[in-house]
């Protein structure tokens, strides 16, 4: 088997000498080709090579959910291809790493390169569905180009958490699960559109649901990690449906309060609820509009502001090594 393996030598969770560890113990059962990336995008152009070549079998991504969601990226350029675009395996080292986990994994990147070895050897391996987002026809969004990825995206206040969070940083600052709960009090403190939601979601023959707050779309579940705890935004969202939505159409302080402690406490059976909540499962197509820019992430990356966004559910994009 011939394998590329993407190292991101900025992984939080992940020494130099781990990664030779891993770097060795990976090319004891296949030629492997180790390259760590030097740019933002980097591991993105590295995965679209690899989808190219004739010679590739396996892309390992080592590194945390950035890493990997640019990986897919640049594996899918193309479109998905079970028959010919190579596998994909993950060594967790970010400090979330939700993908890797949700798939099953070791939240340790030993452990989990371990059974990954496994799963090469007994010929094991699942087909993943996807989510794809891109710029609204007709809007001054349509010129934004599509994007992959593998478990979440939001439109509005989560990801002005995750805009807050990469800001700090940038500065410096270690990605901790501190740093991000802080974070979330300074988004909740200056958010301009808690108590008047300024977003609606359209689906095809369906009433659009409007006045939202919050949005957030899930491709599988847990949504989240704080620490150890899962925190399950869409219960039912799993890598073989399509999409599931939460949203929120009021953040007062009670609001927040409430459905803050319900995702502190949810459930496989059990997320958000209430009356200013809205939950929506399995959805193929869909688009969210804003009144106003609202900041926007997918994956844990921070991507920008966008007034509308066109979301796809898609089955089966992806073979995973686990």
């Amino acid at each position: 088997m011939r394998a590329l393996l993407v190292v991101n030598p900025a992984a939080t969770t992940t020494s130099a000498r781990t990664r030779d560890v891993l770097i060795h113990a990976l090319a004891s059962e296949m030629k492997l080709e180790a390259v760590t990336t030097e740019y933002r995008g980097h591991a993105r152009d590295l995965g679209r090579q690899a989808a190219d070549a004739d010679d590739i079998d396996l892309v390992v991504a080592l590194g945390g959910d950035g890493t990997v969601n640019e990986v897919v990226n640049g594996l899918l350029h193309n479109g998905p291809d079970l028959d010919s675009l190579p596998s994909l395996a993950v060594v967790p080292g970010g400090s979330t790493n939700v993908f890797a986990r949700a798939l099953g994994l070791p939240n340790d990147a030993v452990e989990a390169t371990g059974a990954i070895l496994d799963a090469l050897a007994n010929r094991t391996e699942r087909t993943v569905g996807l989510g794809l987002a891109a710029g609204t026809p007709g809007t001054e969004d349509e010129s934004v180009p599509e994007r992959w990825f593998t478990f979440c995206a939001g439109l509005g206040f989560d990801a002005g958490v995750v805009g807050r969070v990469e800001q700090q940083r940038e500065r410096g600052k270690r990605s901790t699960h501190a740093l991000y709960v802080r974070q979330v009090v300074r988004q909740f403190l200056e958010e301009p559109h808690r108590r008047h939601g300024v977003m609606t979601l359209e689906t095809p023959g369906q009433d659009p649901v409007t006045d939202l707050a919050l949005s957030i779309i899930s491709n599988t579940a847990p949504w989240t990690y704080l620490g150890n705890r899962p925190m399950y935004a869409s219960p039912k969202a799993t890598f073989d449906t399509g999409l599931d939505v939460l949203g929120l159409k009021r953040l007062s302080t009670s609001a927040v309060a409430r459905y803050g402690t319900q995702l502190l406490t949810s459930s496989p059976e059990k997320g958000p609820r209430g009356k200013h909540a809205v939950s929506l499962h399995d959805l193929t197509d869909f688009t969210l509009h804003s009144k106003a820019p609202l900041p926007f992430q997918m994956d844990g990356d921070h991507l920008g502001v966008r007034t509308s966004v066109t979301f796809t559910g898609v089955r089966r994009a992806l073979r995973v090594i686990v």
